[in-house]
């Protein structure tokens, strides 16, 4: 109650000169009352009888014991009586460090103060309650903001799901003003972790699709999706998962042959390779000749990037006597690639290697052939001796938006969850940027511009059997390759299941992408409609 200390008339005698409010400051209709309260006060006093007013509503059970036990400062003096009423009605806490991330602490003015434990009565401090007493309402306190941030976060869940609604309805000035209100609510939770992050990139997610829909928000092949590709590798054990899996695949699949020749659908700084080679370095009865065809992106400012990647790798593999030959492949699509571009000999034993990419073939129309039929079909022609496909274990090619934003609310809140368990916080901030590019071309994109075509293993088995592969069994040795990967990361929650001979890796009890191998059936007619 600092603002009051030498301006509040107590009553006392002994007040000097300087410590009483002048006659002419004291409002003349309260003052006939019996109260003494200056004009510039009356609206500070007026704010406090309705906080009084509140707290009292909403505890009367407290009122009598306060009758007995509170020290009462002289009730003349309105605003230091109102004051320590509220004072004993609530005493103030100070706000804990780990609260600190929270923009906006307003909401909770009623709740924390900033003394603690003192007020003013008769202008001397007054100190209240043992330690223990300070520790059990600190508890309480918290307790309550964690209830009022939870009840924030479960308002903004439901706020999402009608926002959706209505931006699938062609509603959008409704979605509009939902999400005006919901971006209100966010300064009420901690948007650091937990439902308030995963709401903060779904809102933004949702006000991109209604105010900006002619933003750009496509996550293909770029420069700046390969630094944020490293940054989601170093992050979590996803990618890592995804390169120990279909290596181990790969490996088993060239045993015997001296001529192997891999096919990486999106080389990313090769960050796949460098086990392979090591691996097929220390071979019984020496390793074979590898070729590795590697395609990307072309590179923005005129650099030959994938020679760069291939002069690295053949680096490597000099250095542990493995014969290497590199050829880089710069393609903006997927779909643009043709198989005479690869180069394939007969004599290979071949490999395809598709990390997270086939979902991208699934946005053709229904007017011409698809990317995915066209791929499939020539991937089928080079006879390889393996298809190695990994994807993430999820449902978001569907026609419905709401439909699709219900199942990517479900997918990503999993998927942040799973990164809390990240000790390396910088790799941590630019792999969430690389989930949000993913979130917004999910909700914010259609047609041709929606590349992030996500769909389940059980999808991908329909689809690849319609093609003519037969599912190959991955075997113990990739299960126990993926087992031992999550001996790197501390979290308890990460866990790696066998499905049917493919491999899931998912946090607790959600996969969350799936590996599976493949072999072409080379006498077995093609089901076109199960392939779209």
């Amino acid at each position: 109650m600092g603002p009051y200390d030498s301006a509040i008339s107590t009553g006392s005698s002994t007040s000097s000169p300087s410590s009483a409010a002048k006659p002419s400051d004291i409002d003349g209709l309260l003052a006939g009352a019996g109260y003494k309260v200056r004009s510039t006060e009356l609206h500070q006093v007026a704010q406090r009888l309705e906080r009084l007013e509140t707290v009292m509503v909403n505890a009367p059970s407290e009122i009598s014991q306060l009758a007995s036990d509170v020290l009462h400062c002289n009730p003349s003096d309105i605003a230091s009586w109102v004051d320590s009423m509220l004072f004993e009605f609530n005493p103030p806490v100070s706000i804990p460090s780990d609260l600190s991330d929270f923009s906006d602490l307003t909401y909770i003015d009623s709740v924390v103060s900033p003394a603690i434990n003192q007020t003013v009565c008769n202008n001397s401090w007054v100190e209240h309650h043992t330690p223990e007493q300070q520790q059990q309402e600190l508890t309480h306190q918290l307790t309550v903001v964690t209830a009022m941030e939870e009840d924030s976060g479960i308002r903004l869940v439901h706020m999402m799901m009608t926002c959706a609604e209505s931006v699938q309805r062609g509603d959008l000035p409704l979605a509009g003003s939902l999400i005006e209100e919901m971006q209100a609510l966010l300064t009420r939770v901690n948007t650091g972790c937990g439902i308030g992050k995963v709401a903060r990139y779904f809102i933004d997610a949702l006000n991109r699709r209604v105010f900006t829909p002619q933003a750009p928000c496509a996550t293909g092949w770029s420069n700046e999706n390969e630094i944020l590709y490293h940054h989601f590798y170093e992050a979590c054990p996803y990618l890592k998962f995804a390169h120990f899996t279909a290596n181990q695949a790969i490996l088993e699949a060239f045993d015997g042959h001296d001529c192997v020749h891999v096919v990486d659908f999106n080389l990313m700084h090769g960050l796949q390779w460098p086990a392979l080679i090591q691996a097929l370095a220390l071979r019984p009865g020496g390793p074979p000749l590898l070729r590795l065809t590697g395609i990307g992106p072309p590179s923005p400012d005129g650099r030959d990037s994938l020679r760069e990647i291939g002069l690295r790798l053949a680096e490597l593999a000099r250095s542990v006597n493995v014969r290497f030959a590199f050829r880089g492949v710069a393609a903006s699509r997927l779909e643009d690639v043709k198989p005479w571009m690869l180069q394939v000999s007969p004599k290979e034993a071949v490999a395809i290697n598709s990390i997270m990419q086939l979902h991208r073939l699934l946005g053709s129309g229904p007017t011409r052939v698809s990317a995915i039929e066209t791929v499939l079909g020539w991937i089928r022609s080079l006879n390889p001796k393996i298809v190695t496909v990994v994807e993430q274990e999820a449902n978001h090619n569907q026609s419905e938006f709401l439909d699709r934003f219900t199942e990517a609310l479900y997918y990503y809140s999993t998927m942040f969850d799973s990164l809390e368990a990240c000790s390396l916080q910088p790799e941590k901030a630019v792999a969430e940027i690389y989930i949000q590019k993913e979130i917004c071309n999910v909700l914010c994109c259609e047609g041709s511009a929606r590349v992030e075509r996500h769909e389940p293993l059980a999808k991908w088995r329909n689809r690849l059997g319609a093609a003519g592969f037969r599912p190959l069994n991955l075997g113990s040795n990739a299960f126990k390759q993926a087992s031992m990967l999550l001996t790197l990361f501390s979290a308890e929650g990460y866990c790696v299941e066998e499905h049917d001979g493919c491999l899931t890796l998912g946090w607790h009890s959600r996969p969350l992408i799936a590996a599976s191998a493949w072999q072409p059936l080379l006498d077995t007619v093609i089901n076109h409609n199960n392939l779209l």
